[in-house]
């Protein structure tokens, strides 16, 4: 799948595979402090929480500590000068980046990426974030939940990797990307470009990420050991030339024995079901782990309280009760498994493939029509050919099956006369008018 002269080569000793979210924070702390030359985050947003500024905190503490430290964050232009859906008007996490310059003596870069003019039509999605030449690869931003930072949490992947070649390829993209053209401003400055020069700004940045892709240079000495993880980055943007969403697909059509896949909000591209679906025509195992609706950050389960974008985790089940009815026989035949993820009040938000055992793709895409074409995206594709990541994974993967249930038929699924009453008349009603074909392009 991936040529030796593609890859980087990564010890598996320098790979380690964390679980939880608790441990994400105490790893993100951790690595913080201990920085000495640089610190690049990525993520689509730094929320002002009491978790958001624990992380800012930190990282201004490390930089105070340590004047020559190179401290960079990315994050979304859009969703950072706007409140949380549903908290009415507010400033956004932009006012937080305003307060944390005025009350510190030193100066972060806290960069607002705009992939597109309207948060609604693509949103900087990127992962990854590098602590001299660590590279710690999550889906999960930054925030109370995602944290574990009170009761609830929000369950992701977390990859600690200790590569200089793939942290410089990630730094690089970042720089000459972002930075040095001057096409991203930063959200902890007092002003902000004008719209006329903001609209230019994405107009140009969009023709650049079309061509993008992260430079690798090989580690010293090569491909040379035998406990050695082959690991080359993909970016992916927009719907033609999106090399993620190809060597995704690659993933699923020369798997032979089994394929698992972790994505939250199950509303699969058209391109990606047609493979899937001729997976499990060749015989092959296919496993689909999906949040629960209940497990949906959109989720509402006080009727009272309901509002229209509480419709979001009623769609994705409409959608996935219309997959396992359509591949039951899959299902009645052992080839199919279908696993539901719900802990208590918490919620899902991991993604990811992995193909017989050997291949491993950690990605932020929802594997779903948005991602596929509309957000800036990234991933990791891992060749494990020896195995030597096998133990650290299977740990993984038992942890997030720990809280699913499999789905044995479609009728295990509720459907529209199941649900409450609002979601179930505003369901009939975006049926009626067709508009879930538009809806589920955008979710």
């Amino acid at each position: 799948m991936i040529k030796a002269s593609q890859g980087i080569a990564v010890s598996s000793h320098d790979i380690k595979v964390f679980c939880a979210p608790a441990e994400y924070k105490q790893q993100l702390l951790a690595l913080i402090q201990s920085a000495r030359t640089r610190i690049y985050i990525t993520a689509l947003y730094l929320q002002d929480d009491e978790a958001g500024r624990e992380i800012l905190h930190a990282l201004y503490r490390a930089k105070a500590d340590n004047p020559a430290l190179v401290v960079k964050v990315f994050v979304d232009c859009h969703r950072a000068q706007r409140g949380l859906i549903g908290e009415g008007k507010q400033e956004g996490n932009r006012a937080l980046y305003l307060e944390f310059d005025k009350s510190y003596q030193q100066s972060i870069d806290i960069f607002g990426v705009a992939v597109k003019r309207k948060e609604l039509f693509g949103v900087l999605h990127l992962k990854g974030m590098v602590f001299d030449d660590t590279l710690f690869y999550t889906g999960a931003s930054i925030n109370d939940v995602y944290l574990h930072q009170q009761e609830k949490y929000r369950l992701d992947r977390y990859y600690r990797i200790t590569s200089q070649a793939l942290t410089d390829s990630f730094c690089l993209y970042l720089e000459r990307q972002f930075v040095q053209p001057g096409l991203v401003p930063r959200l902890n400055d007092d002003v902000l470009p004008e719209p006329g020069e903001q609209k230019q700004n994405i107009r140009r940045l969009k023709a650049r990420m079309k061509k993008s892709r992260y430079e690798l240079q090989a580690e010293p000495g090569g491909i040379n050991g035998s406990d050695d993880i082959l690991i080359k980055p993909y970016i992916g943007y927009g719907s033609r030339g999106n090399r993620l969403n190809h060597s995704i697909r690659q993933l699923v059509q020369l798997s032979r024995r089994e394929l698992l896949l972790f994505t939250p909000y199950f509303n699969l591209p058209k391109s990606l079901a047609k493979d899937v679906t001729a997976a499990l025509k060749r015989k092959v195992k296919v496993t689909l782990v999906v949040g629960d609706k209940k497990a949906n950050d959109f989720y509402i389960g006080d009727e009272k309280n309901f509002s229209t974008i509480g419709i979001v985790p009623y769609i994705y089940e409409m959608l996935l009760h219309r997959f396992v009815k359509k591949w039951q026989k899959y299902i009645d035949s052992g080839l199919l498994e279908i696993r539901l993820w719900q802990h208590e009040g918490n919620s899902f938000h991991l993604k990811g493939l992995i193909a017989d055992n050997r291949y491993h793709m950690l990605t932020g895409s929802n594997l779903n029509p948005r991602a596929w074409s509309l957000d800036l995206e990234n991933g990791l594709l891992l060749d494990d050919k020896q195995g030597h990541l096998q133990a650290q994974v299977q740990e993984e993967v038992a942890a997030i099956l720990t809280h699913t249930r499999r789905i044995g038929h479609f009728r295990e699924l509720e459907a529209i006369d199941d649900y409450p009453e609002k979601p179930k008349a505003l369901l009939k009603k975006i049926r009626m008018t067709q508009i879930d074909r538009i809806l589920k392009r955008f979710l």
